[in-house]
């Protein structure tokens, strides 16, 4: 069966970076009337800081900027794109899907759709633009992302038991991200996919506003998250998911020239690779200087370790990504 192959990635980073330390003044700032000590923050997340866009920056925005450069240095035309999926935890509106505008910013003249499954949604976007392309539905698939999360903050918490739920917020950073998918003239693409997910961990985390629970009301608007359960959960279930998917695909970590993990703290992160044995040379590490980028975490890392000559054709990458719901998922590709 023929394979469908990454043709190019690219990311957008907003210009200004936002200190932990600044987080911290914000809240401090906002009279809720807890102030956290100084240095709390990058002490339990890892995270010096975080890319934050400006007022008038949306999703698609950034989305949008990170698509012209991964068709510019793929020299493909804006005509060639047959289908455009915009795949992110965020986005503009409510109604209608994001793609039509990042169409519109952008300038293709194709079918487009959202797919939303928080921080896996560019995973998904890649499952579904490798089984169109397969399919015979498509040849060209441009899989976007735009995350504009420093705007679904709580910055007023009363107490410590507030900032613990809201600290997620206090991790997020803004950025874009585009992949295309085009069919492979030769063994090179994706070889292996698999997905899971556990979801009566849905309640974990939720930015609970915009839908039938909850239409109106500004306090449904943040992202609120029980990180120490949630951590349990995707350690009890992601571990033995990870152990059975190298299993079936009958790989080693170390036949990967990089690894691309989804990132919510620094602490997590290390916890994660030390359990599962995924060596940390391997890993592209982002969340220091970039936060939590939502789904645009996996994308914006590959293109760094591109920029930077870290891989290139002929080599081997895997992307696991977790998702609050909580979903698991993990592609593995011949560049």
């Amino acid at each position: 069966m023929r394979q469908v192959r990454l043709l190019g990635v690219a990311g957008a980073l907003p210009a200004t970076a936002r200190s932990s330390a600044e987080v911290e003044e914000i809240v401090s700032r906002s009279g809720g009337g807890y102030t956290p000590r100084r240095g709390l923050i990058e002490a339990m997340s890892g995270i010096r800081e975080r890319r934050v866009a400006a007022d008038d920056v949306q999703c698609s925005d950034l989305a949008v900027e990170a698509c012209q450069r991964v068709l510019n240095e793929a020299n493909v035309a804006l005509a060639e794109v047959d289908l455009l999926i915009f795949a992110a935890a965020g986005q503009d509106l409510t109604e209608p899907a994001t793609a039509h505008i990042v169409q519109t910013k952008l300038g293709t003249s194709c079918p487009v759709f959202d797919v939303k499954n928080a921080c896996n949604s560019f995973l998904n976007g890649v499952q579904l633009a490798e089984a169109l392309i397969l399919g015979g539905t498509c040849h060209t698939v441009l899989v976007a992302v735009g995350e504009v999360n420093s705007r679904g903050i709580a910055w007023d918490p009363a107490n410590p038991e507030e900032f613990k739920c809201n600290l997620p917020g206090y991790t997020m950073g803004d950025a874009g991200a585009a992949a295309l998918f085009t069919p492979a003239d030769h063994e090179t693409g994706i070889f292996y996919r698999n997905f899971s997910a556990v979801s009566e961990y849905w309640s974990l985390t939720t930015v609970s506003g915009g839908g039938s629970m909850h239409p109106r009301g500004d306090e449904h608007t943040y992202i609120r998250a029980d990180g120490p359960r949630l951590k349990v959960a995707f350690r009890d279930t992601g571990l033995p998911f990870l152990q059975r998917v190298m299993r079936e695909a009958d790989v080693r970590f170390t036949d990967f020239q990089r690894i691309f993990v989804h990132q919510v703290s620094l602490p997590y992160l290390h916890d994660m690779l030390s359990e599962s044995g995924i060596p940390l040379d391997l890993v592209e590490v982002t969340i220091a200087d970039l936060g939590n980028m939502a789904a645009a975490s996996i994308p914006v890392a590959m293109a760094r370790a591109f920029e930077r000559g870290a891989i290139g054709p002929g080599d081997r990458v895997m992307c696991l990504g977790l998702a609050s719901g909580i979903s698991i998922g993990i592609v593995m590709i011949d560049l």
